[in-house]
């Protein structure tokens, strides 16, 4: 490498976290994740503050209905002693209530005297409510920000935890609270548990009201292996751990969110704090979404319904301004699009073998799960028409929209006509322009032949009298054949000396009544130059479709040329 494009400077870094002081490996032997965890949306917090223009108070009670309807029972509305906004926002839904009695909400507050008090004030009349508190507990925080000890440090955490308490206890109240050493990761572990164990020794939690104690990932420093250790040594060594929910909060500088949290939860963390589609502060909170879906696809119940992505997407992208990544795992529109003709083909004969055995559980290559389970479909979402695309993708999109049923051969010339004319275009092919690619390719092509009447007599077989037209000069040919087709076929061989023999006749219903059309496919191997040519016809009478389809197949040959 040219010595002027070596990226320099790597000796700067190291690493900035802590390893627990005892091999926490447990995690590792789980396969995945088994149970759903504690959900807990913090799009209208952590995903708000990032954005370039803070949600509206209309667009703000448009996402939390969202975020109810999806099935959150968790909600962090904010950081009302932030902003007026914000304590805005979180007094409309409490005095117009809109709050759900099974949905929790969660306000932040730093463990500072005047912000927890009038995060108290903000959240007076609610029903269900976590007081989540933090302060940074890390080493770079400790010895750059605050200049603090780690005495100094744990005795804001204390303090905080005993002003909640205080004035829970004071108004009656039976809040819920949450600790977040915030810096987590970059904190050394022992201190990290030190600080928790002294908030938790105030709150004492019970069974019947369980304290949250966050560890985010509040800048990913570490592989998630090792934040998976940290989450389990403070598991297993935290105290009133039969009391105390782990919480997870992952961001994703390192682009590991959602590794983070799949390991985290293996580890022995019950909660998970995120957002849809990761929005949040730089690269993002760790989606939730992905995460969910992760566990459905393993057969796992998230308890959250994603079953109207499209409806999701388009509610996210209008209140935020933010867009979904078209290959956002589960979400983007492309995530189930398979251009490529293997796997078209592959995506298209496991459909069939699903419509064929009815099995119990999804299989199907390339697809993790079903579309359908996410609101989108097959003919819009899974099999996508451009140049790359083969036979298998062009012949599904023709069975499933428009019940053409090719043979293979012709398959493959579809195939590759679509692939001339998406490579001509230079665009994708919608299925409805495939359809027209097929009709004007392969039915009712009439240059230079065309049959314009026929008719049959039975005698030792099939003798037909066949009326042709070519380049404007009728002609009318008898011939005998042992079926219909083979007549037609011999009559206009001896009327314009053509060389060819019929290789293949297939035929279907297209509709199931009893004035049905039927559509009639025949393929053609030219003496000429030994090709293959394809034809097909439509029409009510059988006959009349297979011989449309036969001249259709004559004139590509010739047209071929």
């Amino acid at each position: 490498m040219d010595e002027k494009m070596k990226m320099k400077n790597a000796e700067k870094y190291k690493k900035q976290y802590f390893m627990p002081p005892e091999v926490c490996m447990d995690w590792a032997a789980k396969e995945y994740v088994e149970k759903p965890p504690v959900w807990c949306s913090v799009d209208l917090r952590d995903g708000n503050q990032a954005l370039v223009v803070p949600m509206t108070l209309e667009q703000k009670l448009n996402f939390f209905q969202l975020l109810v309807d999806i099935g959150f029972k968790e909600i962090e509305v904010g950081f009302p002693a932030a902003s007026e906004t914000e304590y805005t926002f979180l007094r409309t839904l409490i005095e117009k209530n809109l709050i759900p009695d099974d949905v929790t909400i969660q306000v932040l507050t730093q463990a500072r005297e005047h912000i927890i008090k009038k995060t108290f004030d903000a959240v007076k009349g609610a029903k269900n409510v976590i007081i989540h508190v933090y302060n940074s507990t890390s080493l770079a925080q400790r010895e750059q920000v605050f200049r603090k000890s780690k005495e100094e440090i744990l005795e804001i955490a204390v303090a905080g935890a005993k002003l909640l308490k205080e004035l829970t206890e004071a108004e009656g109240a039976d809040y819920r609270f949450e600790y977040s050493p915030e810096s987590f990761t970059g904190t050394e572990p022992e201190y990290a548990l030190e600080v928790c164990n002294a908030v938790l020794d105030i709150w004492q939690p019970t069974a019947d009201r369980k304290a949250i104690i966050n560890l985010p990932v509040t800048v990913q420093h570490s592989m998630p292996h090792v934040y998976a250790q940290q989450i389990e040594y403070m598991s297993k060594n935290m105290k009133h751990r039969e009391n105390v929910l782990i919480s997870l909060h992952p961001h994703n500088d390192r682009g590991c969110g959602v590794a983070d949290t799949e390991m985290g939860l293996l580890a022995g963390a019950d909660r998970v704090e995120g957002t849809l589609f990761g929005n949040g502060e730089r690269t993002g909170n760790v989606d939730i979404i992905t995460v969910a879906m992760n566990m459905f696809s393993q057969g796992v119940d998230p308890e959250l319904d994603f079953s109207d992505m499209n409806k999701i997407t388009e509610g996210y992208e209008a209140y935020t301004g933010m867009r979904v990544y078209e290959r956002s795992p589960y979400s983007g529109q492309l995530v189930f699009a398979a251009f490529s003709g293997s796997h078209q083909d592959a995506i298209a004969k496991g459909m069939k073998w699903i419509d064929e055995k009815d099995p119990n559980h999804w299989t199907v290559p390339y697809l993790p799960i079903d579309p359908r389970d996410v609101g989108r479909s097959y003919d819009a979402d899974v099999i996508r028409i451009n140049s790359q695309s083969g036979k298998g993708g062009v012949g599904y999109i023709l069975e499933r929209n428009y019940g053409l049923d090719l043979p293979p051969k012709m398959r493959e010339a579809m195939g590759y006509a679509t692939k001339d004319a998406s490579d001509v275009l230079n665009k994708e092919l919608q299925p409805e322009e495939i359809f027209e690619l097929f009709k004007e390719k392969f039915e009712n092509v009439t240059t230079p032949y065309q049959v314009t009447e026929v008719h049959f007599r039975k005698n030792n077989g099939i003798s037909a009298e066949v009326h042709s037209v070519c380049n404007g000069e009728q002609s009318v040919t008898f011939a005998q054949g042992n079926g219909s087709l083979n007549a037609v076929s011999n009559a206009l061989k001896k009327a314009y000396g053509l060389d060819y023999s019929v290789v293949t006749y297939t035929e279907h219903a297209l509709e199931k009544s009893s004035s049905s059309r039927a559509i009639a496919y025949v393929g053609i191997e030219s003496k000429r130059d030994g090709m293959l040519y394809w034809g097909a016809g439509v029409d009510a009478d059988i006959i009349h479709a297979s011989i449309d389809a036969l001249v259709t197949a004559i004139n590509n040959s010739v047209n071929a040329k």
